[in-house]
């Protein structure tokens, strides 16, 4: 019985170590109980800007040849080369002489009809009052009167040959056809210039606004096309802004005002 109960406190004892044991071990956590943290960011659309650098050439918004429109010597140069002219101003003198001498001639030949038509206007009626008297003929009136009308048409010539006089006359004074800056004049007084001659007298360019005709490659060109197309939509243009040869930045800025792909 002794033996018995000493078996017995062994194994308890055994056991009790044993549930000891077993219960310092911690159980292992499976992949399903593992936490991570996680950041979490709105995101937010907003444009991107592109920027293209290119380069490119100013020229004048717009660009007038000077031209004469009648044959002439000039008398005299009425600018100074380089200065801003405004349209309508005195460019070049060209000899009037033999062009007033037109117009004086012209005017007196238009004076003269007007006084023969009046002069054959009081005989047609003269005439037209003695055909009812039997006085002259039916015949005779009636060339009277188409004198008449014939001096009546010529007076219509004589006064678009006075117009045409007086245009070419004018046309001596030549004018700035723009407002802008004038270049070098190609003549001198005393040279022979002709009418819609191809050799410009001077060349005007408009300098405000001015236009930089910009060269580009085909991927710059469908980059900007589709820029231009989703800022059409918020009402806004693309701003161009201009840097000059030696580096520094044109204080104004422009805006895209067309995208033209060339051929090939």
């Amino acid at each position: 019985m002794v033996l018995g109960a000493m078996s017995l406190l062994r194994f308890l004892a055994v056991g009790l170590i044993f549930f000891v044991v077993a219960c310092d071990r911690q159980p292992e956590a499976s992949p399903d109980d593992v936490v991570t943290e996680v950041g979490v960011k709105t995101l937010q659309a907003q444009p991107v800007t592109l920027i293209s650098d290119l380069t490119g050439r100013v020229k004048g918004r717009l660009v007038s040849e000077v031209r004469p429109q009648v044959d002439g010597i000039i008398q005299k140069r009425l600018f100074t080369e380089g200065d801003e002219v405004k349209e309508g101003q005195a460019l070049y003198q060209i000899d009037l002489v033999s062009y007033q001498a037109s117009y004086d001639e012209a005017l007196g030949q238009l004076k003269n009809a007007v006084a023969v038509v009046n002069s054959s206007k009081l005989k047609a009626q003269r005439y037209a009052a003695l055909v009812k008297e039997n006085v002259v003929s039916h015949q005779d009136a009636d060339e009277v009167a188409a004198t008449w009308q014939q001096n009546v048409a010529a007076v219509d010539q004589y006064r678009a040959a006075v117009q045409s006089a007086r245009i070419d006359l004018q046309r001596t004074l030549i004018k700035a056809p723009i407002s802008g800056r004038i270049g070098i004049s190609s003549v001198t007084p005393g040279a022979l210039v002709e009418a819609n001659q191809s050799d410009a007298l001077a060349t005007i360019r408009a300098l405000n606004p001015i236009y930089v005709d910009l060269t580009q490659s085909s991927s710059q060109l469908l980059q900007l096309r589709r820029q231009q197309a989703s800022l059409k939509q918020e009402g806004d243009t693309v701003p161009v802004k201009v840097t000059l040869e030696d580096g520094s930045r044109y204080p104004h800025t422009g805006k895209l005002e067309l995208i033209e792909g060339g051929g090939g």
